[in-house]
């Protein structure tokens, strides 16, 4: 049995829901078990045996209403008892390196090389270590104030993630970004375990080089699986999200890998994309209603 999620700021049920029920009988030849709201005006539940894949594409090409998320996944396991997530531009709204560069006057020139990592044509260790060392001689009081004054955390993911928790799910951030960073996300959000780089700073300021090893897409997916076989979990019980190319290892290895306002390569590699909703989505994702979430 699978079901399909559909997820919006104004779902509009009785349109969409209908709407995903035909398409999925007549397109993708699938039984339609149930229909089911989760939130009124946010989520919706169908409940279907058949093809999920097939599911999936045909649900992508519906005429919805704008601004609709779709999660198909199957009905067991579907709230997962580990999340594994990456920290810029999924569970903070910035790239650190990206602002870290804006007190050195040089972000435009390094946030290029941001993006092309994140969309995967360009070697992300290679990459950070120039953009780096590009740093060299920045004060490490832009640390402080970076992270005071631009780093926000993404709408939904202390809820997401204290929900989960609550919910006796383990929480692992891990990061690309740097410790100075990480560690304090990971603290405001929820997350029981931080990992992330390391860079040396010596006399107040950076040096340009980063601790290794780094970690990046092989570290992340080795995490994930090193966290889920010590709870001793099925992959089917463990949820990925992450925006960027390194993270597709790790999303690959999920039950449940979400690209979240993600790069097209990520997007394309993954269960499920949330690209219209807050990290919220993936507590309906889950079947929980908002009078279960910890705010």
């Amino acid at each position: 049995m699978f079901i399909a999620t559909l997820i919006a700021n104004d779902l509009d049920e009785g349109r969409n829901v209908q709407l995903a029920e035909d398409w999925l009988s007549s397109k993708a030849d699938c039984r339609i078990v149930e229909s089911r709201l989760i939130e009124v005006g946010n989520a919706a539940d169908i409940r279907f045996e058949g093809d999920p894949v097939r599911a999936r594409q045909v649900l992508e090409s519906v005429p919805f209403s704008p601004g609709i998320d779709i999660v198909v996944q199957p009905e067991a396991h579907r709230r997962k008892k580990l999340i594994v997530a990456d920290m810029d531009s999924t569970m903070i709204t910035i790239e650190c390196i990206d602002e870290l560069a804006a007190y050195a006057g040089i972000k435009p020139q390094i946030a290029e090389v941001t993006e092309r990592a994140m969309r995967g044509e360009l070697d992300f260790e290679a990459a950070l270590d120039a953009r780096v060392a590009l740093l060299k001689g920045l004060s490490s009081d832009a640390i402080e104030r970076c992270h005071a004054e631009r780093v926000t955390l993404m709408p939904g993911a202390r809820t997401l993630v204290r929900t989960m928790a609550a919910h006796g799910a383990r929480a692992v951030l891990v990061s690309g970004g740097f410790t100075v960073f990480a560690d304090r996300v990971a603290e405001a959000i929820g997350f029981h375990r931080a990992l992330s780089n390391t860079l040396h700073i010596e006399d107040g300021a950076l040096v340009g080089t980063v601790a290794r090893p780094i970690v990046g897409a092989q570290t992340k997916l080795e995490t994930l699986i090193a966290e889920r076989d010590a709870l001793g979990l099925a992959a089917e019980e463990v949820l990925a999200v992450g925006d960027g190319a390194n993270d597709i290892p790790m999303i690959q290895a999920a039950g449940l890998g979400v690209a979240y306002h993600a790069k097209p390569k990520t997007a394309a590699a993954a269960h499920a994309r949330i690209d219209h909703n807050d990290l919220t989505a993936l507590l309906y994702a889950q079947g929980y209603a908002r009078a279960d979430w910890v705010a």
